[in-house]
């Protein structure tokens, strides 16, 4: 059956009514969770088989029937490992029904069906009882709740109301317990995702307003892998901390809580930043840990996993601290959630920090970073220094860019924009509204973007710019300048250190066939040939198989063609997946990349900026040429102006 979906196009600015098939969100939630990645975890993975074993060894040694509660059970692999280690039944609990017809499949092909129950409810809808989705309470609950805050996926209430309906009294926990740990750090690179930071523009100082730089931001949680984030990036200005634990055998509560910690200050300086992870006992003998702390803090063999990564939180505001000087630190959370503060003397719960300035609402972390950047900062004013004359009437058109305040500050005799975040003339309209009453009978000298839009996801959504550009082509003057005057696409091709694993199929875990079956199978196979993904590549190593190559450019001097542009190519190597980014041409001899930021190593060893995300077309399974020329990875990459849409085909071909 085929509906018809309305989705705001983030290139174009237009609302797409797309006929799509009703099973088009199961594929791409499918498709976009994190559940390849558990699997691969092969340190997971194992770790809650020993604890299951460890738990159900003590049952039996009891001379009790071991029933297992398993919540959020996925491909059902808990369920599966806890009957293979002699439990009796296992309830299987699963909320996602195309994620629980795939477990009841997994189960069947494993051979444990009589042994397994899936049950697609959330589990606070679970009932226990003759004629109930349970005969009888469990005792051995398991789960797998967690996210990289530890409670963001509703953990706290799921065992609450599991202890208080489904378990029995003393049940057996795996997880056993978890234990979340923080951190106070300073660091100037962190401390720039949270607020905006003054910026001198030829002599004079531009300070953020009062409101800005006095707002605590937004409370949520930055989860980054820490363990690409250089210790040389930050100062300990204090000893690791145990802020609390949660025994997961016990009865929870997920009522407001809060846990403080008293430590002397290790050295000098500003306190602004939490670092924070946790780890788990997956046995109550606290012999089987599964941690989550950064790869700097632990020997050999590094792990990774994509799923649970470490958390940063930016205190409320920063404040000096002197070496010797007696702190406490304060972690709240309630049910979803968690906010530290930091007191010399802990005198009241601290609340939640909110923003009131709403650029922490507007701008997301990685574009204070990029706002704060002063390289970044350092080419657009050189590039508006170079355009701008004493008559130039500027429009800006980027989302919550202070490019006009730079275009005044350097002279403009007029400066418009689009978006409310910069302080000059604001227009309350869209760009394809606007006309030349609005402009007072002045023409366009100078149009100006970074381009940065909050709606785009993919590096090429941000050709809206192109688009803008085009509905304004009446009110440009004929010499009028574009800045930037150009963009070019740019890709490579990439073996990854690991991000592979998100994408890489599943087979066997732990010695059970998880393959994805039915709907799951489809759904992994829709996503690799349709859509290409966002993520942050610094965060991800990889090695480049190739140059650099600008595969497509865009000339914002013109309007948009009407016809599709198309390129084709090929690359030769081990191949995981084809990176893509643009790169912003602001003049002749200024340009600012969304991707690489350095040249690419002799061993192909990549830098990629912080700011922005990059797109990737993931291949199924990795392939490695012969080595003697005799295959190819061909790709062809096309733009549809009439939809903005930038497409990728990739092949194998024998040459």
């Amino acid at each position: 059956m085929k509906t018809f979906c309305g989705r705001a196009n983030p290139t174009t600015g237009a609302l797409d009514w797309l006929e799509e098939s009703e099973e088009y969100d199961y594929h791409q939630e499918i498709a976009r969770s994190c559940y390849a990645d558990m699997l691969h975890d092969h340190d997971r993975n194992k770790k809650y088989y020993q604890g299951i074993q460890a738990a159900v060894a003590r049952v039996k040694a009891r001379g009790e029937k071991v029933i297992i509660l398993d919540i959020g059970t996925g491909t059902g692999l808990l369920s599966m490992m806890a009957v293979s280690a002699g439990a009796d039944f296992c309830y299987a609990v699963e909320v996602f029904k195309p994620m629980a017809e795939a477990a009841r499949c997994i189960v069947k092909k494993n051979g444990f069906s009589e042994k397994i129950k899936i049950i697609n409810k959330h589990s606070t809808e679970v009932t226990v009882g003759p004629d109930g989705d349970m005969e009888m309470k469990a005792n051995v609950l398991i789960t797998e709740l967690f996210d990289t805050e530890l409670i963001g996926e509703g953990a706290l209430p799921s065992y609450e109301h599991a202890h208080q309906n489904l378990v029995q009294e003393g049940c057996e926990a795996v997880p056993h317990r978890a234990t979340v740990y923080a951190q106070l750090v300073e660091s100037e690179l962190l401390w720039s995702w949270a607020q905006l930071h003054p910026v001198e523009v030829d002599g004079a100082r531009l300070v953020p307003p009062p409101s800005v730089a006095r707002c605590a931001g937004a409370h949520s949680v930055c989860d980054i892998q820490l363990s690409q984030m250089s210790p040389h990036s930050f100062t300990p200005l204090g000893p690791l901390c145990t802020m609390f634990s949660v025994d997961f055998s016990k009865p929870i509560s997920s009522a407001l809580q809060s846990h403080s910690t008293r430590f002397v200050a290790q050295s000098g300086g500003q306190a602004q930043v939490v670092l924070s992870w946790w780890d788990l006992e997956m046995d109550s003998s606290g012999n089987i840990l599964c941690t989550m702390a950064p790869s700097w803090t632990y020997q050999e063999p590094k792990m990774w996993r994509d799923h649970w990564m470490q958390s940063v939180y930016f205190l409320p505001e920063e404040s000096s601290v002197a070496e010797g000087e007696v702190l406490s630190l304060t972690v709240c959370h309630d049910d979803y959630s968690l906010w530290y503060s930091l007191q010399q003397e802990p005198q009241h719960l601290p609340s939640r920090p909110s923003c009131t300035c709403e650029a922490h609402l507007v701008w997301t972390r990685p574009r204070f970073g990029e706002l704060n950047d002063r390289q970044h900062t350092a080419s657009y004013i050189r590039a508006l220094r170079s355009v701008l004359m004493e008559d130039s009437v500027c429009l800006s058109v980027s989302d919550g860019s202070l490019l006009p305040v730079f275009a005044h500050m350097l002279g403009a005799k007029k400066v418009l924009c689009f978006n409310h975040m910069c302080g000059v003339e604001v227009l309350e309209i869209r760009p394809e509204q606007l006309n030349s009453d609005d402009l007072k009978g002045q023409q366009i000298s100078v149009l100006i973007g970074e381009p940065y839009f909050n709606t785009s996801l993919l590096p090429w959504h941000s050709l809206f710019f192109w688009y803008c550009r085009t509905a304004l082509a009446g009110l440009l003057r004929p010499s009028a300048t574009i800045l930037p005057c150009c963009a070019t696409l740019h890709l490579v091709a990439v073996e990854f250190q690991d991000l592979w694993r998100i994408r890489a199929p599943c087979g066997t875990c732990e010695g059970f066939d998880v393959t994805p079956v039915d709907e799951m199978q489809k759904s992994l196979d829709f996503h690799e040939s349709h859509e290409a993904e966002p993520h942050p590549l610094w965060e991800y190593p990889c090695r480049a198989l190739t140059q650099s190559t600008a595969a497509m450019t865009f000339d914002f001097t013109q309007c948009l063609p009407e016809k599709q542009i198309n390129v084709q190519g090929s690359l030769i190597g081990r191949c995981h997946g084809v990176v893509l980014w643009m790169e912003y041409h602001l003049t002749d001899d200024i340009t600012v990349s969304t991707g690489l930021i350095g040249p690419i190593s002799e061993q192909g060893e990549c830098e990629w900026t912080r700011h922005r995300k990059q797109g990737i077309y993931f291949l199924r399974s990795p392939w490695e040429s012969s080595g003697n020329g005799s295959a190819a990875v061909s790709y062809s990459v096309t733009f549809e102006p009439s939809s903005g849409d930038i497409k990728m085909d990739i092949n194998i071909e024998s040459q």
